[in-house]
């Protein structure tokens, strides 16, 4: 029996997260549990005030949340194998396994770190890779990311595909593309990159297009417009009734090398819905040109072209749409296959440590091949 550790940011507690849903653990790492692989994952403590001040207080400073990483400690120095989601929980897991001299393998899963990177300080830049140094296994969601980790570390980092909740989103099989007068533009997403400017400078004030952004980020109020609304983006409820109403998903993205807009690009696919995406952040390595429409970056022209050349050619929107859920069931962008790349990497890292004194004795049993759900 093989332990892992699931080490998630302060209000992922899977006790808590989305109470009576039945999801189980936030990212799917949940659907790893089996007879070879025991989880446990990180807990938030009941705090003060004063106390969640003070804890992200440090975490502002330093870059992640080691108060957290402390009052889980126990679990972590137990485990065989600790997985992290974002860099603010790999860096923090590092710095406990370094002061303890703990020998638990390490997967460091980066998300921004590597965007940031140049925007650190020397200190801050030196300290983060020592940090790293203690990571065995370092994944990243995008090649264009994995490029950056060898450029800045010189070691090798493998992809992790994501996946989608199939259960909080259903496929859906596209069986026709109809777009209603004036067509409907949906646009979703709280990441920090989203390009709402461009957006708006390709449809505002055109009575043609009716724009719905969702996002709890502040848009700027001269981006509004008769026909381009902006709401929060609160809950799967509303999320669910944007894509319902959309015509067409876009995902406008500043350029960033992290796959931002996965999330949304993946659930618009399930839900049989066209989508126009910026061609940044190594999203290809998810789908090509023949399942979703990829413009340049900062061009509203090249935005609204792309939207024109759908509703003149609505077989076109189709097509793609169909294609890229067929794309998506091949490749079982789901969080089961999310969670089991977790399972092989570990699986074969503590295989290699075999014949050491602190390498666990683990069976070989066979996973469920990729499937979607």
């Amino acid at each position: 029996m093989t332990h892992v550790h699931v080490h998630l940011f302060f209000g992922a507690d899977p006790r808590q997260y989305r109470v009576g849903d039945n999801i189980g653990c936030l990212y799917g790492y949940h659907h790893a549990e089996s007879p070879e692989f025991e989880l446990s994952y990180s807990r938030d403590a009941n705090e003060s005030k004063p106390m969640r001040m003070m804890r992200r207080a440090l975490k502002k400073v330093i870059g992640f949340d080691f108060i957290h990483t402390w009052r889980n400690r126990d679990a972590i120095l137990a485990a065989d194998a600790i997985w992290t989601h974002t860099e603010q929980e790999h860096l923090s897991v590092a710095l406990l396994l370094m002061m303890k001299r703990a020998k638990p393998l390490l997967l460091a899963q980066s998300i921004w770190l590597l965007d940031n990177w140049k925007s650190y300080g020397t200190f801050r830049r030196w300290a983060y890779r020592k940090l790293i140094a203690r990571a065995d296994i370092l994944t990243t969601h995008s090649t264009v990311n994995a490029a950056l980790v060898r450029e800045y570390f010189g070691r090798e980092a493998q992809q992790v595909f994501y996946g989608l909740n199939t259960q909080d989103f259903a496929l859906k099989v596209p069986v026709s593309w109809t777009p209603h007068e004036p067509l409907r533009i949906g646009a979703i997403g709280n990441d920090r990159d989203r390009d709402w400017n461009t957006l708006a400078q390709a449809f505002r004030d055109d009575s043609r297009y009716e724009v719905r952004i969702a996002t709890r980020r502040r848009v700027p109020g001269a981006l509004r417009a008769n026909n381009v609304h902006v709401a929060p983006a609160i809950g799967l409820k509303a999320a669910r009734e944007l894509y319902d109403w959309a015509d067409v998903i876009v995902v406008p993205l500043r350029d960033n090398t992290h796959a931002s807009g996965l999330t949304v690009l993946l659930e618009s696919v399930a839900l049989a819905k066209p989508v126009i995406v910026t061609d940044v952040g190594g999203l290809r390595d998810y789908f090509g040109p023949g399942h979703v429409a990829y413009v340049p970056a900062n061009d509203p022209i090249e935005l609204r072209r792309a939207l024109d050349e759908m509703r003149s050619n609505p077989a076109l929107a189709l097509a793609r749409a169909q294609a890229a859920l067929r794309h998506f069931v091949a490749r079982d962008y789901t969080t089961r296959e999310f969670a089991l790349q977790h399972v092989r990497l570990t699986r074969e890292a503590l295989e290699r440590r075999q014949g050491t004194s602190d390498a666990p004795h683990h069976a070989h049993s066979a996973f469920v091949t990729r499937r979607a759900g």
